[in-house]
């Protein structure tokens, strides 16, 4: 599916413009056919949506998913939203608390901070991206649904959402996930772009496996998430992540 949108996005009934500074990719579009052709193949239930600054692309974009770890960047965004941490420099029990949830993507720490936000300031930031489908779940949070398309609008410019002072903080750690969790698309991201993203699996069962990334080079964005369920073993899930992010990210590695 390709449907070009107008540059920039809406942000609590408000339409703010794109950035000058961003650009879209010239000349590229996700290999959505060979994506779709390579699901044809296995096993599982995938839906994915692509954005840049002026198109969208995906494949069952706004099917209900549960979110998992993908949640986490949400809870991060929130958490550098509340009243008490947004206006002043972060502590080291800020840090202590969102390094683990994002980099190794630590429960106990995302239960902390989900307690803190509650569904109040988790609704409030989606609001703000204009999600059109999230439900946040309070117990197990992990259970909040999420859709492709949703994810792939707020990371595309994720850090819009976080207080000026902590956006460079904010994409360091979704920049800096631990080698163990670095399995779909930071396999087969392009060569010299910067890869930001967050991961979520059902304990390692199959049962959810998805993935969402920010891709930046320069002025240039893409932004994608793929959400996997029933895929039998979380080994699969991967293959099946690595599999169609490598479909849709051919060529981009070949953008001037």
């Amino acid at each position: 599916m390709r449907r070009a949108i107008a540059t920039g996005m809406c942000i609590a009934g408000i339409w703010v413009a794109a950035p000058a500074a961003a650009m879209a990719p010239p000349h590229w579009s996700p290999d959505v056919a060979a994506a779709r052709h390579y699901l044809a193949t296995r096993a599982g239930n995938v839906s994915f949506a692509v954005r840049t600054e002026r198109r969208q692309w995906g494949y069952r974009r706004l099917r209900i998913v549960q979110s998992a770890s993908v949640l986490k960047a949400m809870l991060m965004v929130a958490y550098l939203n509340r009243r008490e941490v947004r206006d002043r420099p972060l502590r080291e029990r800020d840090l202590g608390l969102l390094r683990p949830m994002i980099r190794r993507s630590d429960n106990t720490t995302a239960s902390y901070i989900r307690n803190l936000v509650g569904n109040r300031g988790l609704r409030r930031l989606a609001r703000r991206v204009g999600m059109r489908r999230f439900t946040p779940v309070a117990h197990p949070w992990g259970s909040s649904l999420v859709n492709a398309a949703d994810q792939a609008r707020f990371f595309l410019h994720l850090e819009r959402f976080v207080p000026e002072r902590h956006r460079r903080r904010a994409l360091r750690l979704l920049h800096s996930i631990i080698p163990a969790q670095r399995w779909g698309v930071a396999q087969v991201a392009p060569r010299g772009w910067e890869l930001y993203f967050k991961g979520g699996w059902g304990s390692g069962s199959g049962a959810v496996d998805h993935q969402v990334a920010l891709l930046r080079r320069g002025r240039l964005r893409v932004s994608m998430a793929v959400m996997t369920t029933s895929n039998g073993s979380h080994a699969y899930g991967k293959a099946t992540l690595r599999g169609v992010f490598r479909r849709l990210l051919r060529g981009l590695s070949r953008v001037q």
